[in-house]
């Protein structure tokens, strides 16, 4: 594994999903469309496909909230053949101070690894490329010295077993759930060191039992809001989190438990079947004080 410098650790650093974000990586979904049906979220939109422009402004809309609440963030070139690319999450995660780039499970995605890989090259990121074993970010959910790694159709244990030696101060937890929910953080997020938000009936219950011992308060989403992604939020620190209108079953949950709910209407973009989270590769977030 590459070795992190001292300069580069005030660039790349990540310890949870709800610290304060300060830098992130997106990508415009110029060329975004329902090519091959990937999950049961494209299956339901297939035939009504996604209207560019109104998905373009709708992301423009996230990117301007961000940059309001003193995000940097950082949009990668598009390109035709990559017609997922809007979900940056999955094409890799930062794990501490590393950036971790995936092997991409679905042809559809396969290239994107590339655009990430040559954006932390120009830019003098340290990464480490995970080869021959399949994952995906959106499997990967940071929680201080806990990984939650979902085993999924993009996940497999081979990967877990292949980055869990590398990460030492951690203690890696492999995720079972329902393979028709594609990834981990659409079925279980955590938004705050004593909250999680889960979708109990995509979960075994062993780990929903390892969830409500771990959290204090753990928010449960409805069937509705499981499909419209109600896990799916975006912290971006001090108790303010990036949710969906169309929620308002966990938006309230949230508020009702002192956060910031700050609403933005992607609705077109999660026709492809992600939200905030799939949408955006924290790089940097600023640890606790």
């Amino acid at each position: 594994m590459t070795t992190i410098s001292t300069q580069e650790e005030n660039k790349t650093s990540c310890y949870s999903e709800y610290d304060v974000l300060k830098r992130v990586i997106l990508c415009q979904p110029q060329y975004m469309t329902i090519r091959d049906v990937i999950n049961e979220t494209q299956r339901h939109f297939k035939d009504e496909g996604i209207h560019i422009e109104r998905a373009l402004e709708q992301h423009e809309a996230m990117v301007s909230t961000l940059r309001q609440n003193g995000v940097e963030v950082i949009l990668l070139p598009y390109h035709k053949k990559y017609p997922e690319q809007v979900f940056t999450r999955d094409v890799g995660f930062t794990l501490g101070n590393t950036v971790f780039v995936a092997d991409m499970a679905s042809k559809v995605r396969q290239g994107e690894d590339d655009v990430l890989k040559q954006w932390l090259e120009d830019e003098g990121f340290s990464y480490y490329n995970i080869i021959g074993d399949n994952i995906e970010g959106g499997d990967v959910i940071i929680d201080r010295d806990t990984i939650f790694i979902g085993l999924s159709e993009r996940t497999n244990q081979k990967a877990v077993d292949h980055i869990t030696p590398l990460l030492s101060k951690f203690e890696v937890k492999a995720i079972q759930f329902k393979a028709e929910y594609l990834h981990l953080d659409c079925v279980f997020n955590v938004v705050s060191p004593d909250i999680a938000i889960i979708y109990p009936d995509a979960l075994t219950e062993e780990d929903i039992q390892l969830f409500r011992s771990k959290y204090k308060d753990v928010i449960e989403v409805s069937e509705e809001e499981q499909f419209t992604l109600g896990t799916n939020v975006l912290s971006i620190g001090n108790k303010k989190v990036l949710s969906l209108p169309v929620n308002k079953g966990v938006n309230k949950e949230l508020r009702d438990r002192g956060f910031e709910v700050i609403e933005v209407d992607i609705t077109e973009i999660i026709k492809s079947g992600g939200s905030f989270r799939c949408c955006t590769l924290p790089i940097l977030r600023a640890s606790a004080s």
